[in-house]
């Protein structure tokens, strides 16, 4: 299994850099309380791709893992008082198994019935703890931050730091499953599962792998919200927003390669972030339905798709006109 080269881990260290840096220079918190979020939908955008993009099975539910991420953070939190890290592992621990699960019971549809199923997986899950008054039921329950650990001076800026560092982390994890036999093999099933499975390509394996390893990644970006807005509750936190930005980001970069969905996510959500802040926060659903359908239309290969079909068509040098 071939793993991310040199060139890769030298833009992660740079990327995790550059966001060390930032944290230790700028003191204007609301730009890192922005910032925040086009890191966390780098990774809903590159998990989504794991099982949407390579294996073409269309995952609606994303809300799903990112909400029980979140909501174990805050089971956690509240009983043991568990540290942020704690809370990560033991929220991606919850949304794989999850994955797994849910995997297991609906890899086996395809199509608008797999989504139909990914979707109801919100509901049910939401439901849980609607109902759950530990947690505060549908009103919800505040939290307050622990001091932020040192060097950091502020919680936000802390999150921002480690943010970027799950968004390297799903990053290198996707590339790596998209460079080895794992990878050709969901691209086999989505090109033709009929076809791979008579290639001897252990195609349910696959899939459960895939939605395993895209729930908890999921799950991880989920964690650490709860912190950033000092308050969780089910209307928000299994809002379909994170299913439907997570699938734009991904489809708007291109899903055929792992740097599609990085740019996807990183475009789409900073684009929703100046609308909010100058027009208003409704006008996001219009912005992402208008770029998916004029990706759609337009480039439906995403940017990279675009990019490497404007390259094709350029004449190299010393060619004939």
């Amino acid at each position: 299994m071939k793993a991310p080269g040199r060139p890769f881990w030298i833009g992660a260290a740079v990327a995790i850099g550059l966001a060390a840096l930032l944290a230790g220079t700028i003191r204007y918190e609301y730009f890192f309380y922005a910032a925040y979020i086009p890191l966390t939908f780098v990774v809903l955008a590159t998990a989504w791709n794991i099982l949407g993009g390579y294996a073409g099975y269309v995952n609606f539910g994303t809300a799903a893992f990112f909400g029980l991420g979140a909501y174990t953070a805050v089971v956690l939190f509240k009983s043991l008082g568990a540290p942020l890290a704690v809370q990560i592992l033991a929220a991606a621990t919850m949304s794989g198994l999850l994955g797994f699960g849910a995997g297991l019971l609906t890899l086996r549809l395809r199509g608008i019935f797999f989504a139909i199923a990914t979707v109801a997986l919100i509901v049910i899950i939401q439901t849980v703890f609607i109902n759950w008054r530990y947690v505060g039921g549908a009103t919800g329950v505040q939290l307050l931050r622990p001091a932020p650990i040192a060097p950091f001076t502020s919680y936000i800026k802390m999150l921002f730091v480690l943010m970027a560092l799950m968004a390297v982390t799903a990053v290198a994890i996707a590339r790596y499953i998209e460079t080895s036999w794992i990878g050709r093999g969901l691209r086999a099933i989505r090109d033709s599962e009929e076809a791979a499975e008579a290639s001897g390509v252990p195609t349910l394996k696959l899939k459960v792998f895939a939605c395993t390893v895209s729930g908890a990644l999921m799950g991880a970006a989920g964690a650490p919200m709860p912190m950033y807005l000092s308050f969780v509750e089910p209307a928000s936190t299994f809002e379909l927003n994170y299913s439907i930005g997570a699938l734009a980001g991904a489809m708007i970069g291109g899903t055929a390669h792992w740097l599609g969905p990085v740019i996807g996510a990183l475009l789409l959500s900073s684009l929703q972030q100046v609308v909010t802040v100058t027009i208003s926060n409704e006008v996001n659903v219009l912005v992402v339905g208008v770029l998916l359908v004029v990706f759609v239309v337009a480039a439906p290969e995403g940017i990279l798709g675009l990019l490497t079909k404007l390259r094709r068509r350029a004449p190299t040098r010393g060619a004939p006109r």
